[in-house]
């Protein structure tokens, strides 16, 4: 059954638990206060690659931390994690990768096509449990970048589908080049500029301008699940389950690390941790 009490909590972390490691190699080029994703990064777990059509992600998904996948009632959680990091004030978070899309052109003016429905993935990769609540309001949007655009400041326009079906767009700022592996949070680390409306869906994504560089991009969605902070360089650091909140994490999560970085470079990420089961 679920973890309900201290002294399953301890058994867990004792005797049942998947161990997760995290080795990254810093990625340059950044702006400082900025997220980065360690999608592509290399190292542990292995580069993920960059997305075509919009697809859901999942534990198998090359780039995910692996974890026993359990069988109903027991569950996982994130027990604790420890690191360290090679810049000072990083914040590493951990997301599950629920689904993505890339090959956005920073070059074209006119809509494209984006193609990413939460709704029609619920059925598959246990989306449905994974996304949390089911009014959608869980799930950060983001535009992920795998090759540099261009050095212009435009604006992108997403045609957007909100919770309750009903359709509308959102504007988000680029300003000049937006470097492989940046990601800039679409509804900003909150639901939607609608209130009382959550993000189901993001159908396009318009430029106002040519970057002047095509690049590559797309949108990613994913689910917060925990961060830890390290607030000074190549000291290790901890969360234990009770500062991480206990997240669960549900099976055929594809979970990957995200940066805050405080310099131009991701930095190099090393961690360790426990995903319990119980």
């Amino acid at each position: 059954m679920t973890i309900q009490t201290r002294d399953q909590l301890i058994n867990a972390m004792a005797n049942n638990s998947s161990r997760i490691i995290i080795d990254k190699a810093s990625i340059s080029s950044q702006a400082a206060g900025t997220f980065v994703s360690l999608w592509r990064a290399t190292g542990q777990p292995g580069q993920g690659a960059i997305p075509a059509a919009a697809a859901a992600c999942n534990n198998t998904t090359l780039g995910a931390l692996q974890f026993t996948q359990q069988v109903a009632p027991s569950t996982s959680y994130l027990g604790i994690v420890e690191g360290f990091a090679g810049n000072t004030g990083t914040t590493l978070e951990l997301h599950d990768r629920l689904a993505h899309m890339g090959g956005l052109n920073g070059t074209l003016t006119t809509a494209q096509t984006v193609g990413l429905d939460m709704e029609t993935l619920l059925a598959s990769n246990n989306i449905a449990a994974r996304i949390g609540d089911a009014n959608y309001s869980d799930i950060q949007w983001w535009l992920e970048w795998y090759t540099a655009t261009g050095g212009t400041a435009v604006t992108a326009t997403l045609g957007v589908t909100y919770s309750d079906g009903t359709a509308g767009t959102i504007a988000v700022s680029l300003a000049a080049t937006r470097p492989a592996s940046h990601m800039t949070p679409i509804n900003r680390l909150i639901p939607s500029g609608v209130v009382g409306k959550f993000i189901r869906a993001i159908n396009t994504v318009t430029l106002s301008a040519t970057t002047g560089t095509a690049g590559s991009f797309g949108v990613t969605a994913t689910r917060y699940r925990a961060a830890l902070y390290m607030p000074v360089a190549n000291a290790r650091f901890t969360a234990d389950w009770a500062g991480l909140g206990i997240p669960e994490v549900a099976n055929s999560a594809c979970l990957f690390p995200i940066v805050l970085t405080p310099a131009t470079s991701s930095g190099i990420i090393r961690a360790t941790g426990k995903i319990i089961h119980g």
